[in-house]
């Protein structure tokens, strides 16, 4: 199963690679295992999303910027606000990055 980098920028996936970088430096563990250890967080968070996260959000604001860029769509929205049945936000500036899933099958 291929798998997005995309979730590697989140803050989880941040620190989850500082934290490889700092154990590689430090000669705790070898590049080659960072990188699956890598591989596998891209997998178990795709899997995750896919497989637990039932919520619909209805997102309204004014579109800032737009791009589409193999295969990727990135949206930054300005003044937005998150609607679910439970609660709504607002959040002053957004960026929203959107893959076709059907790229993983390939």
């Amino acid at each position: 199963m291929a798998t997005f980098e995309l979730y590697r920028r989140s803050t989880i996936g941040m620190c989850l690679t500082e934290t490889l970088d700092e154990m590689v430096q430090s000669g705790t563990l070898s590049p080659e295992l960072a990188i699956q250890v890598l591989v596998q967080f891209d997998k178990s968070m795709t899997e995750a999303l896919e497989a637990q996260v039932k919520a619909k959000v209805t997102i309204k604001g004014h579109l800032h910027t737009y791009r589409f860029c193999d295969n990727v769509w990135t949206f930054i929205l300005q003044d937005a606000l998150f609607k679910s049945e439970e609660c709504q936000e607002n959040v002053s500036r957004v960026k929203i990055v959107a893959c076709d899933s059907k790229l993983l099958m390939q």
